[in-house]
C-alpha cells in the first residue's frame, strides 16, 4: 500500500557530488576555497604545516591532515602489512578514505616505512666513550649540511626491534597524508614527505623564492613601490580587502611578508631623511657665523 521509501541521504559537502559520479567546476573551486579558508582560520604553521627549507610549497603534517579529514567528514580505515624480515622493521600501509555521512570510498593513500632507512637507521652516540666501545661495523662517522655548513656527528647502529612501534605509526602518518591529499585534491596547496629527506639532499644553493600568483604579485609589487609610510598603508588596506575576497592564503602569506618588509625600510629613510635636514641646517648657522665674525674682523680693521 501506502509504503515509506527511505531515500539515500544526499550530502552537498564539498566532497560528494550532489551529482551523479561527478562535478562541477563550482564545486571544486568551492573545495579548494574551503582548504584555503581552513588553512587561513585553523591551522598554524610548524604545527599543522610548514615549509622546509630548500622547498616551495608548504609540507602537510598529520595534525594538518586530522584538520582537513574533519571539516570533509572523512574517516580513514587501515590496512596493514607487514614486510618485516630478520634485523629490519618493515611497514606498507593503505589508508582508505570513507565519506562518514554516505559511506563512499573517496581514495585512498600508500605509505611504507623502514628501519632501515637513514633516519632510524642510525642515532647519535651519547658520548664519545659509547662510540669508542662500538664495534667499527656498528659505528660510522656522519658528514651532513645544514645552513651551509659541514657537520661532523658519531653515530652508532639501533636495534631495528625497539624501532617497530615507530616504523609503523609513521608509515601509517605518510599513508593518511597521501591519502587526505588525493581525497581533497590539496596536491597544489601541499606537498607530502619533504620533511623526511635528508638535508644534505635539498637544495642548498638558493632556497627558491615561491611562485607568485598574479594577485600575489600584484600586490606584493605595489607594497615594494610605496614611496612613504602613509602610502604603505594605504596599499595594505587595499591589498588585503582584495585578496580576503579572493580567498587565496598564498597571496596574503606573500603580500604580508612584502609589507613587513617594506615598513623598517621606510622607516630608515624617513630618520636619514631628517638627519640630513638636521646637518644642512646646522651647516647653514655654521657658515653664517663665520660670515658674521668676518665682517665684525673687518670693521675693526
Amino acid at each position: 500500500m501506502n509504503e515509506i521509501i527511505e531515500m539515500p541521504r544526499r550530502e552537498t559537502a564539498g566532497i560528494v557530488s550532489s551529482e551523479v559520479h561527478q562535478f562541477s567546476a563550482v564545486e571544486i573551486r568551492q573545495r579548494v576555497n574551503l582548504v584555503q579558508e581552513v588553512m587561513r582560520s585553523i591551522m598554524k604553521s610548524d604545527t599543522h604545516y610548514g615549509v622546509i627549507p630548500g622547498t616551495k610549497k608548504p609540507s602537510l603534517y598529520k595534525p594538518g591532515a586530522e584538520v582537513l579529514c574533519v571539516t570533509f567528514r572523512i574517516a580513514d580505515k587501515y590496512e596493514i602489512e607487514d614486510l618485516t624480515v630478520d634485523g629490519m622493521a618493515r611497514y606498507r600501509v593503505r589508508c582508505i578514505g570513507v565519506h562518514q555521512v554516505t559511506g563512499v570510498v573517496l581514495g585512498e593513500g600508500l605509505g611504507e616505512c623502514s628501519s632501515h632507512e637513514e633516519k632510524y637507521k642510525w642515532r647519535r652516540a651519547i658520548c664519545a666513550e659509547e662510540f669508542e666501545v662500538t664495534p667499527e661495523n656498528l659505528r660510522r662517522l656522519k658528514f651532513s649540511k645544514w645552513q651551509n655548513k659541514v657537520e661532523k656527528q658519531q653515530q652508532i647502529r639501533t636495534e631495528s626491534a625497539d624501532q617497530a612501534n615507530t616504523i609503523l605509526k609513521m608509515a601509517c602518518k605518510r599513508a593518511k597524508i597521501a591519502m587526505t591529499l588525493n581525497v581533497t585534491g590539496a596536491s597544489d596547496i601541499f606537498t607530502q614527505d619533504i620533511e623526511d629527506v635528508p638535508e644534505e639532499l635539498r637544495a642548498h644553493d638558493e632556497p627558491g623564492e615561491p611562485v607568485l600568483s598574479a594577485l600575489a604579485l600584484k600586490w606584493v609589487t605595489a607594497a615594494n613601490a610605496a614611496k612613504t609610510a602613509d602610502e604603505l598603508a594605504k596599499v595594505w588596506k587595499e591589498g588585503v580587502r582584495e585578496i580576503n575576497a579572493a580567498k587565496d592564503v598564498s597571496a596574503s602569506n606573500s603580500f604580508k611578508a612584502a609589507v613587513e618588509a617594506r615598513g623598517p625600510v621606510l622607516k630608515a629613510q624617513t630618520a636619514q631623511t631628517a638627519e640630513r635636514q638636521h646637518g644642512s641646517d646646522d651647516a647653514e648657522l655654521k657658515a653664517d657665523f663665520q660670515r658674521q665674525m668676518a665682517a665684525e674682523q673687518g670693521a675693526q680693521e
